[in-house]
């Protein structure tokens, strides 16, 4: 009786080791002797950059802002004809181009809403369902 566990148990591990990647009996190595050494990197013949001259400006090259803004974005994209109408409704024909400069301006007229609406803005949401309650201070 003692013997049919001892017999199932040691038939479940040699399954469980037949399956195992350990088994040394189904080893794919890579064959450590088959390695070719690759070619050493050279300069090709027609490479023709020359050294600059001391003393000289540099060369005139590319706004590098300009290419970063055309590997980002891209040229002007046509605009759809929904888009268009949409622009169109809301006054993109009339609109100050240079807007985002002139907001924080000190020329820029703006309107002091005062402590009172800071501190609607800034008061913590309630869970109880009751509307929140602003007090000025005296």
């Amino acid at each position: 009786m003692r013997r049919v566990p001892v017999v199932l148990g040691a038939t479940v591990v040699a399954l469980l080791l037949a399956g195992c990647s350990s088994n040394p009996l189904k080893r794919s190595r890579p064959d450590e002797f088959a390695v070719a050494r690759q070619q050493p990197l050279i300069v090709p013949p027609d490479f023709g950059l020359v050294p600059p001259k001391a003393g000289e400006p540099a060369t005139a090259t590319a706004d590098s802002r300009v290419q970063a803004q055309q590997a980002l974005f891209g040229g002007p994209a046509p605009r759809s004809p929904v888009e268009t109408q949409v622009l169109k409704d809301a006054g993109a024909d009339r609109a100050d181009p240079g807007a985002r400069s002139v907001v924080g301006d000190p020329n820029t007229p703006v309107v002091d809403k005062g402590a009172t609406t800071q501190t609607i803005i800034n008061a913590p949401a309630t869970t109880s369902g009751q509307e929140a309650t602003v007090s000025t201070p005296k």
